[in-house]
């Protein structure tokens, strides 16, 4: 369901899920700090840590945490909307390396949660991940 005050489409949050995962790729702050909410949260698909908005723009902006890859399964997403919610379900290929320095492969299911905004658009409010292994 969509209400008249937002452009709710399967193609305009799968953009927006494109846009946060280039965003990581490229270590990209600006475009994360834009696209985030600033009650933003993050759990981790290696340990299930919840990280903030300002944990993730830090470990990133440092380089602490890098996204080497992320590929993304767009045709297979599950794409909802709730009133001005959007709800993302989909399947990525990533890796990642963390701030100990070590490197993580996964196949993954994440869900995202956006909320439309008038003037500014779809923000993210929180994302979670879940390993899976493959063909799963």
């Amino acid at each position: 369901m969509t209400t008249p005050n937002h452009p709710g489409t399967r193609e305009s949050l799968l953009d927006q899920d494109q846009r946060f995962f280039d965003a990581l790729v490229a270590g990209d702050v600006t475009v994360l700090d834009e696209l985030l909410t600033d009650d933003f949260l993050l759990v981790s698909l290696s340990d299930g840590a919840v990280a903030t908005k300002f944990d993730l723009l830090s470990l990133v902006r440092s380089g602490a945490v890098t996204f080497p890859a992320v590929q993304p399964f767009p045709a297979e997403a599950v794409v909802r909307f709730i009133g001005d919610i959007g709800i993302t379900v989909g399947r990525t290929s990533m890796n990642f390396t963390q701030p100990d320095g070590t490197t993580f492969t996964a196949g993954s299911r994440y869900t995202h949660v956006f909320a439309f905004e008038p003037a500014v658009g779809w923000r993210l409010h929180s994302a979670q991940g879940t390993q899976i292994t493959a063909g799963a």
